[in-house]
């Protein structure tokens, strides 16, 4: 009996490992997929100057590539931060500038995913943004901060042309806490 006892505790064990694994395993898969057909609707959106959607039942389209040369990082950037677009890359926060106007344009994604760079970005690093009408800007790290989400000291509204790139902190953590991640850059001219 307590061999029997030992014998199914140890196959739910590795049925509850193998689980999670293959969740892990998923939700990188996802990501890594979406960004090639985010990818390819991010170029019809340049070339056709009209917003393109990934696939045909996307509830969001791509507004700009987001690249950092130093790191060879790059990621799609998609119209709104709500958890079905954070799903499949950055989201381009609601109520924030775009990208090479006045005010302080805000990007939010997951830190074990599309932001998984964001703790090796040093200020003076280049953050080079693309929009869906073509328009590229370069903005330079000036620094990050952590704070609370709901208190995060970014003004969208700021003087100057910023960028501030967001995530859940700590960057190695495994679940969702209240505090975030700002990377903060400036317009390089």
């Amino acid at each position: 009996m307590n061999r029997k006892v030992r014998l199914l505790s140890a196959v739910l064990l590795a049925a509850l490992g193998l689980a999670l694994l293959g969740q892990g395993l998923w939700i990188r898969a996802k990501a890594q997929v979406a960004q090639v057909l985010l990818e390819r609707a991010f170029s019809q959106s340049i070339a056709s100057g009209k917003p393109v959607k990934p696939w045909s039942w996307a509830d969001t389209w791509p507004v700009a590539k987001l690249s950092v040369p130093r790191l060879g990082a790059e990621a799609i950037v998609l119209a709104s931060g709500s958890g079905q677009s954070l799903a499949f890359g950055p989201g381009h926060l609601d109520g924030t500038p775009d990208a090479g106007q006045r005010g302080t344009v805000v990007y939010a994604a997951h830190r074990d995913t599309h932001f998984a760079f964001l703790g090796e970005l040093k200020p003076g690093d280049v953050v080079r943004v693309t929009r869906a009408d073509g328009a590229m800007f370069s903005y330079r790290v000036t620094g990050a901060d952590v704070v609370r989400y709901d208190d995060p000291k970014i003004d969208a509204h700021a003087a100057g042309f910023n960028l501030a790139l967001t995530t859940c902190w700590p960057l190695d953590g495994a679940w969702r806490g209240p505090m975030r991640y700002v990377v903060h850059a400036a317009l390089d001219r």
